[in-house]
């Protein structure tokens, strides 16, 4: 009997140690990142209470109202807990209203309503936030897709007064006393058509004692007062002293009526803040489950968990379920409401590197709706969206909507006409939008006419020149995967454009004019000029369609791998040249101390995996493990500068699952090395893709074998075919790198030029 017992009580403990590893929320910290500021950024980020991929989310505000840094890590008084929808610290947030409580007397000014706290007292969990303030106030937040429940414990005995602000520009606010309810609306943000409104209800579980509005741009309060609308505008109430009061909140986009809908859909059946905190629970511990890492320190396991969690945040549903169950949409590109899905809050310079990627292979559904809601956005504002937050900005470089288009197809994702992907693509490669440089394409005509984008009669234009090439790449490559002669012929030539900015007299990408001058003066530490927020070092490697190419034009595989090891014993100076200053991406540079390896920046991410196309794969191995184990953690410090819209956090999760998307639109992942013993996939189609390296350690880097479900495998790449079919790839891992593996041409990854 006794052994029975203590049988069944190691059955427990072992179910309820597997239970604690699959509660991978956990092991997230979303202050990850928080500790930045204008001149050095730690990741840009602000600690997000949303669930995956949420239209919405929630955040402690530390900044005053319209300050991109809304929460940094090293201050000690929070003004307001916001409905947020920023990408960046470097963009304006839009749709924002925020919730202050209070105890003693009535403060609406910002500045003056702060309360201290301290971290020790605070949790940032994705599914939970509850900070308690130093006056022992305590506020806790658990979210929806559309909304939060929020709950303010108010000491006892202390007045209790909640503010509503509502942020910058227009807004309106109605409080209903009887009702225990708040409604109204914010206009804040940038890009939207004429009239366009983010809807608001709060409903509360206690009643209202006492009331009225105020002015935030004067700080006037009219007391007993039920409505207000216009610049600044905000509400307050008072509750019984002393109380622990919730608040349902949820937000539309479409109207005032489908914000009461999204209340009582994603609300309506949950009594308690625990009960909406535990479904965001089951639904974080599922999608962070998609990829369960083992065998790694906890150290690295939260910086993995916290990444991926941060990955999973962008794009942003901009989509809301109606009365019949179905997806609508108020288009912030033509004012109107649409049925089906639509996406934003993203910036496609940075994110389609890795970020889309990733989609491509943990959530491929999502990704497909995507696709569609792209040439929808096109139909409805005549361009594809580059940097969408909520509209079209044009921000940074490039037209790579077309990389996300040809991504998805060659993977199998083909839920669009490609057809019209590539009429639409054409237009923005043949025209200029209105917004920003990304926004069609700066110098299109020189670039078709010279085969180059002209510096200094535009600015980047090297920079340019190059990714133009590698989208002119991905337009030629869906049209031949589908059969369009046309579009094939057209973008046939300029996929090689990189050659004409390459000089090998100094064997560097360089700014060239108009009549084919090289720029003078030739500094490689140089930032700015031809290039976008970087140098020579920097952007020499942005030819993700022609590696093999790049090498032949640098003299071969020794003195293309010598250049790669030159970028990490160079010294870390800079140049700032047409910027002036130091600005942070130079500063997180300097302070990596990794050469002129600046990974705080997209251009150089994928430089690091680049050894595998030169007979040399054992130093991707070395490098990725090296970038991944210096540059980032699970802490406030924790990124080696922005964010940026979860391309940081996926060069993480792809690099610690041991490959990296060096050329999207190839259906490749080029190989890396893997941060843990054992690594499990677990796809949308119900197969499980397992990646085994039971030697892996800090020490054991290098891959000195490798099997594909049990056969040899020599390839320094792998497949999206072979990802999402299933498996097992095991990797014998060494303290000692193999310097003879992988050094066939079959072995090599995809390049235009074999």
């Amino acid at each position: 009997m006794k052994l029975k017992l203590l049988g069944f009580l190691i059955i427990c403990t072992i179910a309820n140690l597997t239970a604690q590893e699959r509660d991978l929320v956990r092991y997230v910290n979303t202050l990850q990142g928080t500790n930045s500021k204008h001149e050095l950024t730690r990741g840009n980020t602000y600690p997000t209470t949303a669930l995956p991929f949420g239209m919405h989310t929630w955040t402690p505000q530390t900044g005053k109202n319209g300050d991109g840094w809304k929460y940094q890590y090293f201050k000690d008084k929070i003004r307001g807990f916001q409905q947020a929808h920023q990408c960046s610290s470097w963009t304006r947030d839009y749709a924002v209203f925020s919730l202050m409580p209070m105890i003693d007397e009535l403060v609406v000014d910002e500045n003056k309503r702060e309360a201290q706290f301290s971290h020790q007292n605070e949790v940032a969990k994705p599914n939970y936030y509850k900070v308690t303030f130093n006056n022992r106030l305590t506020t806790e937040i658990a979210p929806t897709e559309r909304g939060a429940h929020l709950r303010f414990s108010y000491p006892k005995g202390k007045k209790s007064y909640l503010v509503l602000d509502g942020y910058t520009r227009l807004s309106g606010m109605q409080i209903f006393p009887k009702a225990q309810k708040i409604t109204g609306y914010v206009n804040n943000g940038e890009g939207f058509k004429k009239g366009w409104k983010s809807y608001f209800v709060i409903k509360f579980d206690h009643p209202i004692q006492a009331y009225g509005t105020w002015d935030n741009k004067t700080n006037t309060v009219k007391a007993d007062s039920t409505t207000a609308e216009g610049l600044g505008k905000g509400a307050y109430i008072e509750f019984r002293a002393g109380v622990k009061v919730q608040a349902k909140i949820a937000s539309s986009y479409i109207s005032a009526e489908q914000a009461e809908l999204n209340l009582q859909q994603e609300l309506g059946n949950d009594k308690n803040l625990e009960q909406t905190k535990g479904k965001a629970t089951a639904v974080w511990n599922e999608s962070l489950g998609k990829i369960l890492v083992e065998g790694g320190s906890e150290e690295d396991i939260a910086t993995f968990y916290s990444c991926f969690f941060r990955a999973s945040l962008f794009s942003r549903k901009f989509y809301e379920i109606g009365k019949d169950g179905q997806p609508y949409y108020f288009s912030p590109y033509d004012g109107k409401v649409h049925p089906g899905y639509m996406f934003t809050d993203t910036g496609f310079w940075d994110t389609f590197r890795a970020q889309f990627p990733l989609n491509t292979l943990i959530h491929p559904e999502m990704h497909g709706r995507y696709l569609q809601a792209m040439l929808d956005a096109y139909e409805q504002c005549g361009w594809l969206p580059s940097w969408s937050f909520p509209s079209e900005a044009g921000s940074m470089i490039g037209n790579h909507a077309i990389s996300l288009f040809t991504d998805a197809w060659v993977k199998g994702i083909k839920t669009f006409d490609p057809k019209k992907a590539l009429q639409a693509y054409a237009h923005e490669a043949m025209n200029k939008g209105p917004w920003g440089p990304a926004n069609g394409r700066d110098g299109w005509k020189e670039y078709f006419e010279l085969g180059y984008v002209p510096y200094p009669k535009y600015r980047e234009a090297t920079a340019k020149t190059l990714e133009y090439a590698y989208d002119d790449f991905c337009g030629y490559e869906l049209a031949r995967l589908t059969g369009n002669d046309f579009y094939q012929s057209v973008f046939a030539r300029q996929m090689y454009n990189y050659k004409n900015v390459y000089d090998p007299a100094t064997r560097f990408m360089r700014g060239k004019d108009a009549d084919g001058q090289w720029t003078p003066k030739f500094d490689p530490t140089e930032w700015g000029g031809p290039f976008t927020e970087g140098n020579a070092w920097h952007w020499q490697w942005s030819v993700f369609q022609d590696i093999q190419g790049l090498i032949n034009l640098m003299g071969g595989n020794k003195n293309f791998t010598a250049k790669l090891d030159s970028v990490f014993s160079e010294p870390n100076k800079v140049n700032v040249g047409t910027y002036g200053g130091m600005i942070h991406e130079m500063a997180e540079m300097v302070m990596a101390n990794m050469g002129q390896y600046a990974h705080g920046n997209q251009p150089i991410q994928h430089m690091v995996y680049l050894y595998n196309y030169a007979n040399e794969p054992w130093k991707a191995q070395f490098h990725a493990r090296e970038v991944m184990t210096k540059l980032y953690n699970a802490t406030e410090n924790g990124y080696p500068g922005d964010e940026d819209q979860g391309q940081t956090s996926s060069w993480y999760v792809l690099s610690a699952l041991g490959f990296y998307s060096v050329t999207p639109g190839t259906g490749e992942y080029v190989l890396g090395s893997p941060l843990f013993k054992k690594i499990t996939l677990t796809l949308a189609n119900g197969k499980k893709f397992v990646i085994e390296a039971p030697a892996n350690d800090a020490s054991h880097v290098y891959i000195k074998s490798a099997t594909l479900n049990g056969k040899p495998y020599t390839r320094n790449y792998i497949s999206h075919a072979d990802l999402v079919s299933g498996g097992t790839l095991k990797l014998e891992m060494d303290s000692q790198p193999a310097r003879n593996r992988g050094l066939h041409k079959e072995d090599k990854p995809f390049s235009l030029t074999k």
